[in-house]
This record gives C-alpha cells, structure tokens and sequence, in this order.
C-alpha cells in the first residue's frame, strides 16, 4: 500500500522493527531503549520537568529515567530549534524487546486509556491497535483530551494512558523472571499481569495466551498537555543508548 509514493508503515510493523533493535540488558543497565519524544518551549523546562518528576515519582511511568537536548543539540538526524528543547521518556515497547531478547515471543497488541478507580486499574475504555493504525495509538488518545492522569494523581481515580500485549501462557515463568529483573533496573510501569486465557481490564486474550498491561511512557507528556503547557510527542521515536539518559531526581 503506497501512498503518495511512499509505503505505508503501520504501527506494528515499526514496533516490531524497534523490538528487534532494543538491547538495553537490565541487569547490566546498559543497551539501547526506545525514546518517546516531546518539544517544548524553552521557557516551560522547569515547570515540564516539576511535572514529570510528579508524576514519575507516583509510578505512572515506565522508569524514572529522562533525557533533556538543548537547543541547538542533535539527537539522531533531530537538531533542536532554537527557543525549544527536547524532552524524553522510555517507551514501554523497551519491556517488549527485552522479553523478545530473553526468548518469550511477546507480541504487542493495542493502546489504550485505563480507568483507574481509587487506585486500582478497572478497565480499557478506549482502544485502538497497533494492525490499524499508521500512528502510534498513545499519540492519537493524548490528542483527544480524554485522559486524566493529573486527576488520577490528585484523587487515585482517573484515566491514565497504557497498552496491552500478548505472551504464551508457557512462558509465565520466563516472562516473571524478565519482568522482575526489570522492576530491579528501576522499569516501574507493569500495571497488571493476566492470567492464562482471562480477559485482561476487559480486553480478551489469545487462547493459551496472558495479558500485560504496561503504563504508557507518555504519561507525563499527557499531564503536561492537561496543564495547558504546549507539547508537541513523537512517540517510539527513535533508540537511545541508556545509559545517556539521567533520573529525574537528578534534574529537579
């Protein structure tokens, strides 16, 4: 399928190519992670940064890590404008490709907004997946204003941004270990692990499969934009070495 002579990419299939390419090893902290990344204006980083610290410290990222390029700095083929800088998060298709390097055949399959209630997620109420779209799924539902993380983080009930993906029941063992050695590397965004053949916050699985259901990595942009502070997000936009990102804590 081409379009005006180019050929179109649905999301799968670049999630996909960015899973095979990850190498971050959680035990060593070092290799390369997808990076979500957002533009803002100059003058909002301090105000940007005090909110992501927010909500990173209140679990609803996939790690505490960030990387911040200044003006004028290049990240990839990307140079920052002038009066702009770059903000980025860990994408939670990172967790996919180190499953995918430990052997599970994980297979990534939507992105969504969960109802959080009182603090325990409820279900999916608004889905779209990665088979049928050409842009990924957290980008298209942060556009349309329907989250409320920023609720969420004052009240424990809101609408908060997450996805979904499929493993063979097989692997439970081999998909608890890769999850645990993650949760030690600081990745805090596992939200719910399904059982076997269960509906997962109301979303049906695979036969012989289990649901996992990840915090989306652009939580704190969705929060940001909640705030009226301009944010242009590119998610899953590109790799990034690990070990050039720093905590949060460290920056604010």
């Amino acid at each position: 399928m081409q379009k005006n002579g180019y050929r179109i990419q649905f999301t799968s299939s670049r999630i996909r190519d960015l899973m095979y390419r990850t190498t971050f090893d959680p035990k060593k902290m070092d290799g390369d992670v997808i990076l979500n990344l957002s533009l803002i204006d100059k003058k909002d980083l301090d105000d940007v940064l005090g909110i992501f610290k927010m909500v990173i410290s209140s679990g609803l990222s996939v790690t505490p890590y960030v990387k911040v390029i200044s003006e004028g700095e290049s990240i990839g083929n990307l140079t920052i404008d002038k009066g702009k800088v770059g903000i980025g998060t860990v994408c939670s298709i990172t967790i996919d490709g180190v499953l995918l390097k430990a052997g599970i055949p994980v297979n990534p399959k939507l992105g969504g907004v969960v109802q959080i209630r009182n603090g325990s997620p409820v279900r999916f109420t608004d889905v779209l997946t990665y088979v049928s779209t050409t842009v990924d799924p957290l980008e298209v539902l942060m556009s349309q204003g329907i989250t409320s993380v920023s609720e969420m983080l004052r009240t424990g009930s809101g609408k908060v941004l997450a996805n979904l993906r499929e493993a063979p029941m097989v692997a439970r063992d081999a998909i608890e270990s890769s999850l645990s050695d993650l949760l030690d590397a600081g990745f805090s965004g596992i939200l719910e692990v399904g059982e076997p053949n269960t509906r997962v916050l109301d979303v049906p699985i695979e036969r012989d499969h289990l649901g996992i259901v990840v915090i989306g990595g652009t939580n704190p942009m969705a929060v940001v934009q909640e705030y009226g502070i301009p944010i242009d997000t590119s998610a899953m936009s590109r790799l990034i070495s690990f070990k050039e990102m720093s905590r949060i804590d460290d920056l604010v």
